[in-house]
């Protein structure tokens, strides 16, 4: 008898599984409780899958042998708590994937921030190395697809803290954790502790054979390690001190010591900048050393990396001004951290749907760099509220047009125009990309 494979979601990562768990022989039905995209139904239907959308068949989903889950879908839904009572195996995609990937090597990356750039500069060093590496997960294609359609030798995956709430023998042979900072509560009871807890899942399989590379800058991962064992051989990160083994600044320079074979690059010839930055390049030369990538393939990946789009993407210089699409910036420490890498006068467009922000975090830096804030949001009133006395300027808009023409205006030859909303999207656009996109024709049209 065949597996029953239920899918919950169809989006990338549950399209992905069905393609999977069909090419597996499992009998796969997928269920979305709204409208799924036309191209994902195409695919379904032309690789014979079953599913629905728009409602959920209970009899046909408790009846699974396992569910795969969305990791958009939350605990507390109705659905969910449905699957519980029932006792049905609930995993993740990257759970699933994971299955039939042991044959290769997983470097898997997670943090509030970072995650995107980490994963792309990694998997950037493996293929300048010339390896057979593919970059899946929350960036590019799920996990699953690839698996399915283009099967590699290493994978590069970007995880979610929603992704590893779902996993059982998930085993990276690398696990990359950036930092902890408050970030989807709403998820976790609004306990930071259990939203931690869910970041270290990323090497609760790991052994000594496996490496643990993490931030010991961030104060949430090192409470967390005082009190907690991890069994896979650790190297830490930092900037504040020389450390003899692992990631380290020192003179100016970033300084990687793996493997007995030290690595030096200077902070300068970084192809990304900021603080941050620092940080990320680390973790994704130490990846590369544990896989006894070459220094001088490290090196060049590190200093000739493109960044990607939305995330601190130069888009253009219009009348001495530089305009700066940050769109993935979803969070107040991501916004942090792009004001923190400024060096000019910053307009910054910022606003959406506010995740109960705390944005006293940034008043400094919003003090210090920006002379105005240009709000983009259906409700902006929080902003305005915690913001308002630490710039002179403040402006509301309900368009990316208006918020666009009005940065421009607030902004001098030399300043910087800076979309980074620290905000989720949907109350005027469909997703960050959206909004990235949007910004960039608006200034081009400038």
């Amino acid at each position: 008898m065949q597996k029953k494979l239920i899918i919950l979601g169809a989006g990338e990562s549950g399209i992905g599984a069905a393609l999977l768990g069909k090419q597996q022989g499992y009998d796969v039905f997928v269920s979305d409780g709204g409208a799924i995209k036309d191209i994902y139904k195409q695919e379904l239907a032309v690789n014979h899958i079953p599913f629905e959308e728009g409602r959920h068949s209970w009899d046909v989903i408790l009846n699974a042998d396992e569910i795969i889950k969305s990791p958009g879908i939350p605990e507390k839904s109705e659905l969910m708590k449905k699957v519980r009572a029932q006792q049905v195996p609930v995993i993740s995609e990257i759970e699933f994937a994971y299955r039939y990937s042991k044959d290769s090597k997983v470097i898997a990356i997670t943090g509030s921030n970072g995650k995107s750039t980490t994963t792309a500069l990694t998997f950037n060093i493996f293929e300048t190395a010339g390896l057979h590496a593919a970059m899946v997960g929350n960036i590019g294609l799920s996990y699953a697809r690839q698996i399915a359609t283009a099967p590699a030798d290493y994978y590069i995956v970007e995880v979610s803290s929603f992704q590893l709430d779902d996993i059982r023998d998930f085993k990276p042979n690398v696990a990359i954790l950036l930092n902890i900072t408050p970030d989807h509560l709403d998820r976790y009871d609004y306990k930071m502790a259990n939203y931690v807890a869910s970041k270290f899942r990323i090497a609760m399989n790991q052994g000594p054979e496996d490496y643990f590379v993490y931030c010991i800058d961030d104060p949430e991962i090192t409470n967390y390690l005082k009190e907690h064992t991890i069994y896979s051989t650790t190297i830490p990160f930092t900037i504040m001190e020389p450390l003899k083994q692992g990631g380290f600044m020192a003179n100016e320079q970033v300084n990687i010591q793996v493997n007995d074979e030290p690595m030096i690059v200077s902070m300068y010839d970084l192809a990304l900048k900021g603080k941050h930055n620092l940080y990320n390049s680390m973790a994704a030369g130490i990846a590369g050393r544990t896989m006894d990538i070459r220094k001088e393939k490290i090196r060049e990946s590190l200093t000739s990396f493109k960044s990607l789009e939305h995330r601190m993407e130069y888009v253009a210089t219009v009348r001495g001004v530089d305009f700066i699409n940050d769109s993935k910036a979803t969070n107040v420490n991501s916004l942090w951290f792009a004001l923190e890498s400024m060096e000019h006068p910053v307009v910054l467009v910022m606003g959406g749907v506010d995740k109960g922000n705390d944005y006293s975090a940034i008043r400094d830096l919003v003090k210090e760099k920006v002379k105005a804030i240009i709000c983009l949001g259906v409700d902006n009133a929080p902003i305005q509220d915690a913001l308002s006395g630490y710039t002179p300027v403040m402006i509301d808009t309900r368009s990316m047009k208006d918020a666009v023409n009005a940065a421009f205006q607030y902004a001098a030859k030399g300043d910087v125009v800076l979309l980074s909303p620290a905000c989720a999207s949907f109350d005027l656009f469909k997703n960050y990309e959206d909004r990235g996109r949007q910004f960039k024709e608006a200034v081009k049209e400038l």
